[in-house]
């Protein structure tokens, strides 16, 4: 039996190509008028010319948006104002700072608005467990209050012991304000949350992503900061998340990661970040800042240590984070070494790594072999010819998936946050880092870095690759404006 064959008519295929083009036309304004990279409008329009009209959902729900922030000057201005001390002592330490410096900490203040401020001390911590026996400790001393903000926050046990003792703080009278992220804190409910809520703390949803709570839910534009500060003296920040995934004593195959204690007046803008977050996801004013800021801001002595914090989002077209990325590996003379779990870098960020090892810089980048995302994974081995053959050196971490985020420049520059090295973390998602001038955190960043490459293989340049693995990473890298 043969099956009947079907024809359009000429009337049908005409109509049909037309309003595919008609499609295309409209998607391709609407887009463009967004004034994105040339490459990734293209990437956008290429992609969802593919999908006819069901195109247009796509781009509405997971396109790239302009949000509106609003930045509390007010507080910023207050904040300000409260640090002479911390002006007039590294005004002295940056008369023998390299001209290089000043100008990666101009360029901070300029896209970001938050200043080089001092602290007393930073502590560079490795590992999950040591970061939250570490922050476990100073919630339990914490006295006033207790501000958090996570992207991941699993009710497992790591989480389930995190709320315990925010339940305990808030009822020793202790203010709780937890803010996590609403699609990587999924899995955690009402239930789960109801003690919390009911001795007092706080807690607010990022970005809801259910239709219905917003005339456009936000699929993207994630908050993948992590912030805790306690009584506004001691902050923490960088790649570690609340979840079992981070700890090896729940884990043996837990991520590797590294976080950064930071205590004295630098944590004051690390809780200007974390209120600004707090009142644009609570959509309520701040109201009596001027009370609060004794509570939140309290007086402290300036430190030894030049500490500059750095915030970067969809609601900035400046990209601080993504600049001083590439600020800083610029003014490298000596080394730049990059650690990383998501490389997939923009033009800019790849022509400051080869630039400086093509001018001799140790320039040496640090990825883990398997990495939680097969589609990342080929895409960052697509730009490893590129970097080799500029005298980059590459390492795959092997031991467990490497999550640290950090680079370190020279002897004076380390930076350690929340950021990828990736256009998602410098375009579309909320995060933070910390950037420490000297040697404080250069030191044994530089330290961690030789000892991860003690669980890593070195990427050779003639790499034996079948045609098959080759053409599926160089179709990831069609991607990576998306990624």
């Amino acid at each position: 039996m043969t099956l009947p064959e079907f024809h359009l008519s000429p009337a049908w295929t005409t109509g049909l190509s037309l309003a595919w083009s008609a499609y295309i036309a409209v998607l391709s304004v609407w887009i463009v008028m967004q004034k994105r990279a040339p490459v990734s409008t293209m990437s956008w329009i290429l992609s969802l010319a593919l999908l006819p009209y069901l195109g247009f959902f796509v781009y509405y729900f997971l396109g790239p948006q302009r949000l509106a922030k609003q930045r509390l000057k007010r507080l910023r201005s207050r904040v300000m104002a409260q640090a002479p001390a911390d002006m007039a002592l590294l005004r002295e330490a940056a008369e023998d700072a390299p001209p290089a410096l000043h100008q990666l900490a101009t360029l901070g203040l300029a896209a970001c608005g938050l200043p080089v401020s001092s602290a007393r001390s930073v502590q560079l911590l490795s590992g999950g467990a040591a970061t939250f026996d570490a922050i476990f400790e100073t919630i339990r001393g914490a006295q006033d209050h207790v501000h958090l903000e996570y992207y991941i926050f699993e009710p497992d046990r790591i989480g389930t012991a995190l709320r315990d003792l925010l339940i305990e703080r808030a009822r020793a009278g202790v203010q709780v304000r937890l803010l996590i992220d609403a699609l990587g804190a999924k899995r955690v409910g009402r239930r789960f949350l109801a003690p919390l809520r009911e001795a007092g703390a706080q807690v607010v949803f990022f970005h809801d992503t259910r239709i219905g709570r917003r005339l456009r839910p936000v699929t993207n534009y994630r908050t993948h900061r992590k912030i805790v500060v306690c009584d506004g003296v001691v902050g923490f920040t960088g790649g570690v998340n609340i979840t079992d995934e981070e700890d090896r004593r729940a884990r043996p195959d837990a991520y590797h990661d590294v976080h950064l204690r930071i205590e004295g007046s630098a944590v004051r803008w690390l809780q200007t970040t974390f209120l600004e977050d707090w009142v644009y996801a609570t959509v309520e004013p701040l109201h009596g800042i001027g009370s609060l800021m004794a509570r939140l801001m309290p007086p402290v002595e300036a430190g030894p240590v030049a500490v500059q914090i750095v915030t970067s989002g969809p609601d900035t077209p400046l990209e601080a984070i993504h600049r001083m990325h590439v600020e800083a590996i610029h003014a490298a003379t000596e080394r730049a070494w990059l650690t990383t779990p998501y490389f997939v870098p923009s033009e800019p960020a790849l022509m400051a790594l080869t630039n400086a090892a093509l001018r001799g810089v140790d320039v040496r980048v640090l990825v883990p072999r398997r990495s939680d995302s097969l589609v990342v994974s080929a895409a960052a081995r697509s730009y490893y010819d590129e970097l080799l053959a500029a005298g980059v050196k590459v390492w795959e971490y092997k031991a467990r998936m490497l999550h640290s985020k950090t680079l370190v420049v020279d002897d004076h520059c380390a930076m350690i946050g929340t950021a990828n090295f990736d256009n998602r973390s410098f375009l579309l998602n909320f995060e933070v880092m910390a950037v420490v001038y000297g040697p404080a955190l250069a030191g044994p960043l530089v330290a961690q870095f030789e000892t991860d490459l003690q669980s890593a293989s070195p990427v050779r340049t003639h790499r034996h690759r079948s045609f098959w693995l080759r053409l599926g990473e160089a179709v990831a890298r069609l991607f990576s404006p998306l990624l």
